[in-house]
């Protein structure tokens, strides 16, 4: 069987590794529209669902040598003042770590891997989908380079959409689609080199995006320097009237949203240094795309943001491509007679669980709970927080949008057995 991948960022690498480790006969090509790989856009969690997936695909040293191992999970109002903590990962019982990560060494890692294992000859770039056509056994994808000129075909048995939120092949299923839906909130993010905050290991929330605006900080690389500095990446919202360009790397305007953060330094952080001192500043819309009832049409079918765009919240945008990525190779590799079998079959395990976490993403996000002692206190500082939020619904927040996302424990273990 020959599998045509369109794109080859988090959830193409990881499909053509899933693949290619269930069945090494499979003939798996992946076209990444790019000339050149980039790191491309600053911070992502991997949570353990992902972790899981990926331990699977022998990839955790590789990781674990790049990455910082979350420890725990902090919230903090705009005052700086702590509402909660927890462990996260290994520290909170998981089999598997969290691991705070620069999206460019989370691509090196799948793309040495992709390397290694199916052959570089197998990545294909600045190959840029532009159509397809089937037939009752057969699809083929047309390209083109970066600057338009066609450069040929490709024939397989299956062709899979990994190709983004501006999926190409989408836009062949669903030509009156239009562009993603903007929300009224613009992110800006950057990374700054600095000493380590809190346990140095901290995926930390601040602020309520509804009322005050929000930051989430994490670091991602360890020494960096003699100094004993981290990489921290940090990630400010805000409610904007404007959409900023949907390319993840527009620069973005210190003007735009800096003021807004100008009054938070705690003891534990001054914001508005980190921000000042970042190495850069991109801007990106908080966008995603309404759920569609269907992902697979006879042989072709979309993976990750391509099939559910979601907004980047809970670590759960490229967690969920990976997971995509387990599954439509389990059931290829089930229903090698039968392709179409195997995707429609894939389209009934994932589709309505990521829809539902996209719908959640939008309404319930893990930071509801600094949203709700933020309207409770109406933005004032507190003496006590168990006067103004239990511990049962700090739990009951948090426990079900884990839930939701299927990286509760029992979620990850059930995973695991089966």
């Amino acid at each position: 069987m020959k599998i045509l991948i369109a794109g080859g960022g988090i959830g193409g690498l990881a499909l053509a590794l899933s693949l290619q480790q269930r069945n090494p006969h499979l003939e798996v090509h992946i076209f990444e529209a790019a000339p050149e790989f980039k790191p491309l856009g600053l911070g992502i969690n991997m949570l353990p669902h992902a972790i899981r997936v990926l331990n699977g695909l022998g990839l955790t040293s590789a990781l674990a040598s790049v990455a910082v191992e979350a420890q725990e999970c902090a919230f903090f109002t705009h005052h700086g003042q702590l509402i909660h903590r927890e462990p996260c990962g290994l520290f909170a019982g998981y089999d598997y770590p969290h691991y705070s990560i620069h999206r460019g060494d989370l691509h090196k890692v799948l793309f040495d891997a992709t390397c290694e294992r199916l052959g570089a000859d197998r990545v294909h770039k600045d190959h840029r989908l532009v159509d397809f056509t089937q037939s009752a056994d057969k699809v083929t994808a047309h390209f083109t380079d970066r600057a338009g000129r066609t450069i040929g075909s490709w024939t397989g048995d299956l062709l899979v959409g990994c190709d983004g939120i501006h999926s190409a092949v989408r836009k062949v299923l669903y030509p009156n689609e239009g562009k993603p839906v903007f929300h009224g909130i613009n992110m800006w993010r950057g990374v700054t080199t600095m000493q380590p905050i809190l346990t140095g290991a901290s995926a930390i929330r601040i602020g309520a995006l509804q009322l005050t605006g929000k930051l989430v900080v994490y670091p991602i690389r360890n020494n960096v320097d003699a100094a004993g500095n981290q990489l921290v990446n940090w990630v400010a919202e805000m409610f904007s009237e404007h959409e900023a360009p949907c390319d993840w790397s527009a620069p973005g305007m210190l003007d735009d949203f800096l003021p807004n953060f100008a009054d938070w330094k705690f003891d534990w952080l001054d914001c508005p240094e980190m921000i000042e001192s970042a190495e850069n500043i991109v801007s990106y819309p908080m966008v995603d795309r309404d759920p569609i009832d269907r992902w697979t049409f006879g042989r072709v079918t979309l993976v990750g943001d391509a099939a559910h765009p979601m907004y980047p919240r809970g670590g759960n945008g490229g967690a969920q491509a990976i997971l995509d990525a387990e599954t439509l190779a389990e059931v290829v590799n089930n229903h090698c007679d039968d392709p179409v079998r195997a995707l429609s079959e894939y389209e009934s395990m994932r589709l309505a669980t990521v829809n539902n976490i996209v719908l959640t993403n939008r309404t319930a996000p893990p930071d509801s709970i600094i949203e709700l002692v933020e309207q409770r206190t109406s933005g004032e500082r507190f003496s006590d927080i168990s006067d103004v939020i239990t511990q049962e619904e700090i739990e009951s927040i948090h426990g079900n949008y884990q839930k939701t996302a299927g990286y509760d424990r029992e979620s990850v273990a059930a995973h695991e057995r089966s």
